[in-house]
């Protein structure tokens, strides 16, 4: 059924299958329409089909040579000049194939002679004008309705590709910045020759991994994401051992759902930026995560020092909070809801995006 689909949209947007189309719809027209049987029938065919040349050389020599090179830029008066020479010359050919050729092949004998066709302006002119431009308007209607609707697919496309920078922009600026802290967690252990330096190389490189080859896609598995959280935690913890009080708890009811990667772990790390690394003896952090129905529900709190630290990475108003904010607004638009609540010695960031 998607193949169809696919196939039907690429005739539709053939451009020669689009104007024969319109053409052998314009040339059925008189026939469907006749109520004179069968016969009537045949002569309004064969009307039609030899006034059809005329009719389509009037109608792309005004919607695609008089109207871009005159009208659109504001040569009116040449315009106007070329668009009555050039009714005269169609409805002239129009009515000499009527008559020399269309009535000939009816059955017609009484027939005007070229000059008085070229003389009789009033006949020609105005008789044959409808007859000529009658399906040129709408072709030039459609035609404009075709160019707004291919000008905005050309917008919203450049729009999602701006977007999808931009969004790779942000996503390239968390990888040096877990690089970094998680290489000064491992330099720190291998000066204590801790024994759980391997187990940080381990998790490191499981976490590069993700971030680097796994979560290129627009959408990840939810699952990943939780496992990225649980890496990044674990290598936390060992760095700031039992001074730190630390709750993660996760519930979700199908572990194949989707997420844009890398927001979540951008919540977490901003808490311990600015909930850990601070001056304080017991720091706290609680993180409770909850996928239901395709709606996340997440809250992550921190305790903080009770003055405000030097934040030298410029990280909170630079690759911090506005960095998860520009992300959530690029994928999720409006369907999110962030919210937070800030103390002196606390501060909580409250997530709701409908997945």
């Amino acid at each position: 059924m998607q193949e169809k689909y696919n196939i039907l949209d690429r005739l539709i947007q053939n451009r020669i299958l689009r104007h024969v189309l319109f053409w052998f719809i314009v040339l059925m027209i008189a026939p469907l329409t006749s109520e004179g049987g069968f016969e009537d029938m045949k002569t309004a065919f064969v009307f039609r089909a030899v006034g059809l040349p005329t009719k389509i050389a009037a109608t792309y020599f005004i919607v695609y040579y008089l109207i871009p090179n005159f009208f659109q830029k504001k040569r009116y008066s040449l315009a106007i000049l070329w668009f009555f020479v050039a009714t005269y010359v169609f409805t002239v050919i129009y009515r000499i194939n009527n008559v020399y050729i269309a009535e000939s092949i009816v059955g017609y004998t009484d027939k005007e002679s070229i000059s008085e066709i070229l003389t009789s302006f009033n006949y020609t002119v105005l008789g044959y004008f409808y007859r000529t431009y009658a399906f040129t308007w709408i072709f030039l209607v459609l035609k404009v309705i075709k160019d707004q609707a291919v000008k905005q697919r050309a917008i919203e496309r450049l729009e999602k590709e701006k977007a999808t920078a931009e969004l790779n922009f942000l996503k390239a600026q968390i990888h040096p910045h877990f690089l970094f802290n998680t290489l000064n967690n491992l330099y720190a252990l291998t000066l204590d020759k801790s024994d759980d330096a391997p187990e940080v190389v381990a998790k490191l490189s499981e976490m590069l991994d993700y971030m680097l080859y796994q979560c290129n896609e627009p959408k990840v598995l939810i699952k990943k994401e939780v496992e990225l959280l649980e890496y990044y935690i674990d290598l936390e913890k060992l760095r700031y051992g039992d001074r730190l009080q630390l709750s993660f708890k996760h519930h979700i009811d199908n572990t194949h759902t989707q997420i844009a990667p890398l927001i979540l772990i951008s919540l977490v790390e901003n808490s311990f930026k600015h909930g850990v690394s601070g001056a304080l003896q017991q720091p706290e952090i609680q993180i409770d995560l909850e996928v239901k129905n395709q709606i996340l529900n997440m809250r992550v709190f921190n305790t903080k020092a009770a003055n405000a630290q030097h934040d030298s990475m410029s990280y909170k108003e630079g690759i911090g909070v506005k960095n998860i904010q520009r992300q959530l607004d690029l994928v999720y638009a409006e369907r999110y809801d962030w919210k937070v609540k800030e103390g002196r010695e606390f501060y909580e960031v409250n997530l709701r995006i409908e997945l």
